[in-house]
């Protein structure tokens, strides 16, 4: 997640990275407890990982920060990052996602990216916190020479007001109800897409071509994510289906499983059970994804490795 990484290079935190199972592609509350000291300034929890679409369980982590603040006399909270899950969570049955918003007490803040599944501009983005209280006075600007008092916290100062006016107009116009729906069939298209790989074999061996690595048809972002069967021992990867797949016009992101540590540059593997050279796929469903493109996906991803 880029904002984070800019986060600890521009202001100097030390980050305190815990690495989750390749199978499961969350945060664990018991690794949190082992990372969370004195000195921690909070834990964030994603809504929709950049990599599988997981959620990350706020309630349990919640829990566990609980009992150390109770221990400790420290006062660590949650910030929840749903960049992109903000504008899919909610209108998603509660059952399927859990409670993952102010409602635990653990939660300080949260954040949504309106242009993403929001679907507004691009670079609307919202932040909200529980109280007014938590959003310090130190670090906002008193603006007073545009004919009244106004307090400025972005690193940049003047936005452009275009993107509050689309979402305001996308509020207005879908609803909870239309939010409900697109996101409903976003869903099913990425379930479409899901499915028509799981069907896809290697000819040779008639064994499953794909493994699917992300958190499958209910509760989480309408992504799908795979790699290659690694017992196949084929001679591509991910990367190589991305190339192939963009001369058809198809964008498929193919990611090596690491990153680079904001601080060091150190290449990180970016799961405990995970090689950091293997490479995994993802497809991003969006709105304008109808099922015939879907369809057309399908069989490109097919042409592609017979």
């Amino acid at each position: 997640q880029a904002c984070w990484e800019k986060l600890f290079k521009y202001m100097d935190i030390e980050p305190h990275f815990v690495s989750p199972k390749v199978g499961e592609m969350v945060l664990r509350p018991e690794d949190v407890r082992a990372a969370v000291d004195d000195k921690t300034i909070g834990v964030v929890c994603i809504l929709g990982n950049h990599y599988s679409g997981h959620y990350d369980p706020v309630a349990s982590v919640g829990e566990v920060l609980g009992e150390l603040n109770r221990a400790n006399g420290w006062q660590v909270g949650i910030h929840v990052d749903a960049a992109s899950g903000g504008f899919v969570m909610p209108f998603q049955p509660e059952e399927e996602v859990g409670l993952c918003d102010f409602r635990v007490p653990a939660v300080l803040s949260m954040s949504a990216s309106g242009h993403k599944f929001g679907v507004s501009m691009c670079g609307t983005g919202w932040v909200l916190w529980r109280d007014r209280d938590d959003l310090s006075e130190h670090i906002a600007i008193s603006v007073s020479y545009l004919g009244g008092k106004a307090d400025s916290y972005t690193l940049n100062f003047s936005r452009p007001a275009s993107g509050s006016a689309v979402q305001m107009y996308k509020f207005l116009r879908l609803g909870r109800d239309g939010y409900t729906k697109l996101c409903a069939s976003q869903m099913a298209v990425a379930a479409m897409i899901r499915r028509g790989l799981a069907e896809m074999l290697h000819t040779p061996t008639g064994r499953p071509l794909f493994t699917l690595l992300d958190a499958g048809d209910k509760g989480c972002l309408p992504v799908v994510a795979a790699q290659f069967n690694k017992e196949l021992g084929l001679p591509y990867d991910s990367t190589d289906l991305q190339h192939v797949l963009s001369e058809r016009h198809w964008y498929v992101g193919g990611y090596h499983m690491n990153f680079n540590h904001p601080l060091t540059e150190e290449k990180t593997p970016l799961f405990s059970d995970a090689d950091a050279d293997v490479a995994m796929f993802r497809v991003v469903v969006k709105a304008n994804l109808s099922p015939m493109l879907a369809r057309d996906l399908i069989a490109a991803v097919r042409e592609t490795c017979e």
